[in-house]
């Protein structure tokens, strides 16, 4: 590891990507980001809590729901991965948008959030629906088991997005996508929350998941505090 290399690394990650390329990205063998997951993992954590913070009026993602999913280019009968379900409201439109045909998995590793999906799976009849408990490393779906990952603002919570990345690009199938959503992290502009909750902007996530073997397609919706990019998944094995 050269001097140029460690300098960039304690400046920026954007700067390391921009010294040394995409491939060095993945010199990690610690979490990226230690803790950001602790409260979501603490026994006592209130779901009721979450609902209220996650499906609220006033959080961008929420408002601009509706052209969200129209946007990305989901269709019927599509299997769906929403990678970070959380609460679960993008969980029940994905639900919607696949149809009796498709199939949605709502993958976090928080169970009181999972439990709250099926809860609501069973209420709404929502048949279409299933839940798995990942990791931090995997999101321990079965190879070639998804046409798309939905993954909306919780790309930044990835301790491990080598070893996460991994795994999303063998559960995807041949051309199946990555839906980015994440928030814009931008020195100056940016609130002081996501500067720090946040641990890098869109470049360097750009980076991350095309160095995993993806492509990126488009970025289909317009947004101000969150950018959304499409990924598809290149032919062959991932790089990593």
């Amino acid at each position: 590891m050269n001097l140029i290399w460690r300098a960039s690394i304690a400046l920026c990650g954007v700067t390391a990507v921009l010294l040394v390329g995409p491939a060095q990205v993945w010199a990690q063998g610690k979490s990226v980001k230690p803790g950001i997951n602790k409260r979501f993992l603490d026994p006592e954590l209130q779901v009721g809590e979450w609902v209220e913070r996650f499906e609220r009026e006033g959080r961008e993602v929420y408002d601009h729901r509706d052209a969200i999913l129209n946007g990305i280019g989901l269709k019927p009968g599509m299997t769906v991965a929403d990678i970070g379900s959380g609460t679960g409201f993008f969980t029940r439109m994905l639900s919607a948008k696949v149809g009796e045909q498709g199939r949605v998995i709502a993958v976090d590793i928080v169970p009181k959030f999972l439990s709250r999906i099926e809860t609501i799976k069973k209420e709404e009849g929502l048949k279409n629906i299933s839940t798995r408990l990942c990791t931090a490393k995997s999101t321990k779906l079965p190879k070639r088991s998804i046409d798309a990952a939905f993954i909306c603002d919780t790309y930044h919570h990835f301790e491990f997005p080598q070893a996460t990345l991994k795994s999303l690009h063998a559960a995807l199938r041949p051309g199946g996508t990555i839906i980015l959503i994440d928030f814009k992290r931008i020195a100056g502009r940016s609130s002081d929350f996501i500067m720090n909750h946040v641990r890098a902007g869109q470049e360097v996530f750009t980076a991350e998941i095309e160095a995993a073997g993806f492509e990126k397609l488009d970025e289909p919706v317009a947004l101000k505090e969150n950018y959304v990019v499409r990924f598809r998944k290149k032919s062959g094995k991932s790089k990593q």
